[in-house]
């Protein structure tokens, strides 16, 4: 598998306190790769990182297989959580000075604002100052200039931040395209529904430390714990059969409708043994659902970080 960017043992220190410590990833190209962790766990540093704001004390960084260099800044984009637009400049004249600093003549630079503009549908904005527009309008606009000039690498630190749903949805397919385009994608964000939707990687660090990387249909495998749902449309009594699973089985939940005479239960399975299950289950009514439940990505999330503490 190719590589956008491998991170090999970085380690960063400021005074009386270590930010990274020995992380090592590596990010795929075309894919989105979600780095999470919780406040302080360094994900911040990292990113400065690889934008060369700031460098690591020890470690290497290789961008598209080869030594990140100065001269790569080029080829990210970064949307940063804490926004930097010139809140007195006119819209168009700020996307274009900024388009320009990263190296498209005037002419390419207008052309690709104008089809940027036309597509989130927001020509008529070009003569306002930031100040005038909202927090989701501006970050609208931050979001086109840190796309615009096609970088081979993008890095977003929580882009959703000030819009509402329909226009977080809206750069949520923005971003998806990006990547269906051929884009690689560092995703950093608390919102774990977002993360569930968009990434195929992701990264857990906390204080300072790599937890888990991978595939996250992979590390959502790896957390199962075997429980399962199931409801049954019983033909007998409800509490003789609740009595006889519960002595077989570990029971978390269980709920009777008795207009339906229908039973869920929610039930842990030593070893994945569902044939067992199935066999009491059928002999006691019809099964209508029966369905491993998989963890989510905020379940992982508080699961691995309460470990790693």
């Amino acid at each position: 598998m190719e590589h956008i960017l491998a991170a090999e043992g970085v380690t960063k220190k400021f005074v009386g306190h270590v930010a990274l410590d020995n992380i090592s990833l590596s990010i795929p190209k075309n894919c989105i790769y979600g780095l999470l962790g919780p406040n302080g766990a360094g994900k911040t540093t990292f990113i400065r990182i690889i934008n060369q704001i700031t460098h690591p004390d020890s470690g290497s960084i290789l961008f598209d297989g080869r030594k990140l260099e100065p001269e790569d800044v080029a080829q990210i984009g970064y949307l940063p959580e804490e926004r930097g637009l010139y809140k007195s400049m006119k819209v168009g004249e700020q996307a274009m000075y900024l388009a320009q600093l990263k190296g498209l003549s005037k002419a390419e630079a207008k052309s690709r604002l104008k089809m940027w503009f036309e597509k989130l549908e927001i020509g008529d904005w070009w003569n306002k100052k930031i100040q005038e527009l909202s927090k989701g309008m501006a970050q609208k606009i931050q979001f086109i200039v840190t796309v615009l000039h096609e970088p081979k690498l993008l890095i977003f630190d929580e882009p959703f931040s000030g819009f509402d749903p329909i226009n977080a949805n809206r750069i949520k397919e923005e971003i998806q395209e990006l990547k269906d385009k051929g884009t690689s994608i560092i995703f950093s964000t608390h919102r774990m529904e977002s993360v569930e939707e968009l990434c195929d990687h992701i990264a857990l660090l906390n204080n300072a430390k790599k937890v888990l990387d991978g595939k996250l249909k992979d590390i959502k495998k790896a957390y199962k714990n075997n429980i399962y749902n199931i409801s049954v449309q019983l033909n007998g009594n409800a509490n003789d059969v609740l009595k006889e699973i519960t002595s077989n089985y570990n029971v978390k939940t269980s709920e009777y409708s008795t207009a339906e005479h229908l039973m869920d239960l929610q039930i842990q399975l030593p070893n994945n043994d569902t044939r067992s299950i199935l066999s009491t289950l059928s002999s006691k009514g019809n099964i209508v659902h029966f369905e491993e439940t998989v963890p989510s990505v905020s379940d992982i999330f508080i699961k691995a970080v309460g470990e790693a503490s």
